[in-house]
């Protein structure tokens, strides 16, 4: 079994790819001590925390860091239990139904030169040959336990389907094992959460339309779950996992260093200690007014890094760094309707 290791350098840096934008994960001795437990427990990992902590980054992190192949799957309130397994593309089906209808009222099924003189012949080889072509296997694409169960299986399927394997934004390897993260689950129906530990404890599904099952061969996968906690989940799911609980210090200093420490990994000399420190102050200020006046989501980790970002993109120098920084603090951190009315009026145009 390969475990997770982190060393003196507990920071991965990962490229933008697709809808995911470049970021930086640095772990922690305990986030490493819950992926390694889940790893050797076979258990899913349930990753809990406020938005923008990096509860789903963690997941690709530890794929790069361990070898492995990455696929995910982002959940919303029309997911299925089934969708983590595989994708019946209904759709394609009809319009090929409807093309097979179109050419045999044109007279050309079964047409080639292999086709019989005969028309009853005729017609049953055409019959034959829209069966195929309409063959529920032809049209099933593999979700993300099908790639982690048997990657070489499912290749073959999206092959047969003509659609493209999932990204590997990380070059893994999926000789190694996979990592799947399935995030926000807390947004779909109890039985999506309860589908998957079906699955994945007994170790094979079968889809539809086929003889035979899915059967998880090589490493067992490492299935990470992400909650934003819209929506509790059942309790039979959460004691099947191991449950990984990420949070922001309460405690301001704490909190401050923490800030600071995250915009120093991911922005480095870009931006100046004073930035990095005042936009900390300026984080911490508007996290306590809105905890004080209970407007949620409060702002985060996720805040502070976009407010970084965005004043040491829009300028180099150290002093228009901080000159913007509170500018921009207005637009990144006051996201409740009623903060805004907490901005002097003369500041509102």
């Amino acid at each position: 079994m390969n475990l997770l290791e982190i060393g003196d350098d507990p920071v991965v840096r990962l490229a933008a790819t697709g809808d995911m934008p470049e970021a930086v994960h640095a772990f922690t001795p305990r986030q490493v001590s819950a992926v390694n437990a889940a790893l050797a427990a076979r258990r899913p990992l349930l990753v809990r925390g406020e938005p923008g902590i990096g509860k789903s980054q963690l997941a690709r992190a530890a794929a790069k860091r361990l070898g492995r192949a990455f696929v995910v799957h982002t959940v919303d309130a029309r997911t299925e239990s089934r969708d983590l397994l595989w994708h019946f593309d209904a759709i394609a089906r009809l319009a090929e139904a409807q093309l097979i209808g179109a050419t045999a009222g044109l007279g050309l099924g079964a047409c080639g030169p292999d086709a019989p003189a005969d028309p009853a012949a005729r017609c049953d080889l055409a019959e034959r040959q829209a069966r195929e072509r309409l063959a529920v296997g032809r049209f099933l694409q593999p979700g993300v336990l099908w790639w982690a169960f048997d990657w070489s299986g499912a290749l073959e399927q999206a092959q047969r389907v003509g659609i493209q394997p999932p990204d590997k934004p990380d070059a893994g390897d999926a000789a190694l094992g996979s990592v799947v993260l399935i995030d926000e689950i807390d947004k779909a129906e109890a039985d999506v959460p309860n589908g998957l530990l079906e699955a994945l404890g007994a170790g094979c599904f079968q889809p539809q339309g086929w003889s035979k099952k899915v059967t998880a061969v090589g490493r067992a996968p490492l299935v990470v779950i992400t909650t934003n906690e819209e929506r509790a989940l059942p309790d039979a799911f959460i004691r099947r996992c191991l449950v990984l609980h990420l949070r922001l210090p309460t405690d301001p200093k704490r909190l401050a260093e923490l800030l600071v420490g995250r915009g120093r990994v991911h922005f480095g000399r870009k931006a100046s200690a004073r930035v990095l420190e005042r936009a900390a102050e300026l984080l911490i200020e508007d996290r306590d007014t809105a905890r004080e006046n209970h407007w949620l989501p409060l702002p985060g980790q996720a805040e502070y890094l976009d407010l970084v970002r965005a004043v040491v993109t829009s300028v180099s120098k150290a002093k228009e760094q901080e000159a913007l920084l509170d500018k921009v603090a207005e637009f990144v951190l006051k996201k409740h309707p009623d903060a805004f009315k907490q901005i002097p009026e003369q500041d509102q145009d």
